[in-house]
């Protein structure tokens, strides 16, 4: 079973570039997750007819949102963190920033976790209420069943997640507080799948627009496959793909035997 989770930083620019559909071509991925999609479901008309979509669009239009593309008929569909979360931005759940199937054999999670913010004004929302509240959800579905959660969590775990770890320390995407989620799902018995596999750093899936950082891959890894421990064997690879243009972000795949 191949996945593929990506940041499209806005569905419909990149399907307008021509480079959503043939990348899928390509690939072609049994289930797709995105996020920051941008749009309600019906937007960008996507000629994708053997996929079956699932949408989790903001109340915000042009903000945010998830989706998922999937060849596989899922048991049920969720939308949200069970729990409200709040910040003085409003209602999180408003952000349609997670979507959740169910398969025979797994959950699938897809999140586009709340960027902190230069200025940290998500940071205390963030390490305090956001992180835990998604960790108990998936820690809650994986007493069902084993779960594979993936997408921008906003992040980079550890200095081999970004070019300038040093320059960087405290500042968003890069605070003691944000690397502490990440921990935290590792402790409760999830996998950094693309690490079973790689190791060091110079592997990004995040590049800013200034100075030509993606082709200095100068950039960050901040969007992720999480599975629960017990798939570790099942898991037989996971790969980036930052060649594949069209957002400021890259598709990242996890190919899995269940």
């Amino acid at each position: 079973m191949r996945l593929v989770s990506w940041n499209v930083n806005g569905i419909r620019a990149v399907h307008n570039k021509d480079l959503f559909l043939p990348f899928v071509r390509k690939l072609k991925p049994d289930i797709i997750c995105l996020q920051e999609t941008k749009a309600m479901q019906g937007q960008a008309e996507i000629d994708l007819p053997e996929y079956e979509e699932y949408w989790n669009s903001a109340e915000k239009k042009g903000y945010s949102g998830t989706a998922i593309f999937t060849k596989i008929q899922p048991l049920g569909v969720r939308l949200n963190l069970p729990h409200e979360v709040k910040d003085r931005y409003g209602d999180l759940n408003a952000e349609g920033r997670v979507i959740a199937v169910e398969y025979e054999k797994f959950f699938l999670v897809n999140v586009y976790t709340p960027n902190a913010k230069p200025d940290l004004a998500r940071l205390r929302m963030r390490h305090e209420q956001w992180d835990p509240a998604f960790l108990a959800y998936v820690t809650q579905l994986q007493k069902k069943k084993p779960v594979i959660f993936c997408g921008d969590l906003n992040v980079a775990h550890t200095p081999d997640d970004l070019a300038n770890p040093k320059e960087n320390e405290g500042e968003h995407g890069f605070t003691a507080e944000e690397r502490e989620g990440i921990d935290r799902m590792i402790k409760a018995g999830f996998l950094d799948s693309f690490r079973l596999f790689t190791k060091g750093n110079g592997h990004f899936t995040w590049w800013s627009h200034f100075r030509d950082a993606r082709v200095r891959n100068v950039g960050w890894r901040i969007d992720y496959f999480f599975t629960s421990r017990r798939l570790q064997k099942a898991v037989k690879s996971c790969t980036l793909y930052p060649d594949v243009l069209g957002s400021d972000h890259c598709p990242v795949e996890l190919v899995i035997s269940l």
